[in-house]
């Protein structure tokens, strides 16, 4: 069964509240952060792709090979299983990724299909590629899907933000994370949402960012 879908930013406002109702230092970090984004994208190939490509690199650096990625043409599946290794490299996919997008490109997912499946079963049909972890499946599910209860707690920022929010005394492993997150449905998305924020805004007054 499909649960809650974000769909505006109403919906995000919505779970922003509940959120800072049932723990107060969610209630202090939007109080810091404001208004959060909606962050919604068409699904489908691309926005997994773009996944991919952020994996284990800086926001920026993803974003500057994503737009080498559109300028060469190679965000479509048909383009991108008939790129050569030169091709990829010199938008600055690695060998890895380069795999890793051809990969997906040859997967046949059916992305209309995952629309209506529950989100346990989105997340297991994408790691079954090469190349889609869980922390990607979970950013497809969240961002693209707009699924309202999907946390990705192996995310470095997340477990640093949750931290710093909640004065824990070492950044919460993946499992830890996820456990604590299980008291934050069904907004675990949301919730994410608000630790990113928080990790921006906390890192900037320390001078890091």
């Amino acid at each position: 069964m499909v649960g809650r879908i974000i769909h505006s930013l109403d919906c995000v406002a919505e779970g922003a509240a509940w959120l800072g109702a049932q723990d107060p230092a969610f209630a202090r970090a939007l109080a810091l952060v404001g208004d959060l984004p909606l962050r919604r994208e068409e699904d489908g190939f691309a926005a997994l792709l773009r996944a991919i490509v952020g994996q284990q690199v800086s926001v920026a650096s993803a974003r500057a090979i994503w737009a080498r990625l559109e300028a060469a043409g190679l965000t479509l599946p048909e383009a991108m299983a008939c790129a050569s290794d030169d091709d990829l490299r010199a938008a600055g996919l690695s060998r890895q990724k380069a795999r890793y997008g051809r990969a997906l490109a040859g997967a046949g997912i059916d992305f209309a299909a995952l629309r209506i499946l529950p989100d346990d079963k989105v997340i297991a049909q994408l790691v079954a590629v090469p190349g889609i972890g869980v922390w990607t499946a979970e950013i497809y599910a969240m961002f693209a899907l707009g699924r309202a209860d999907v946390f990705a707690p192996g995310d470095l920022a997340l477990q640093e933000a949750a931290r710093m929010l909640f004065a824990l005394e070492a950044r919460p492993t993946d499992k830890a994370l996820r456990r604590m997150a299980a008291n934050w449905s069904p907004w675990r998305s949301v919730a994410a949402r608000i630790l990113w924020a928080y990790y921006r805004v906390a890192k900037e007054r320390e001078g890091i960012m």
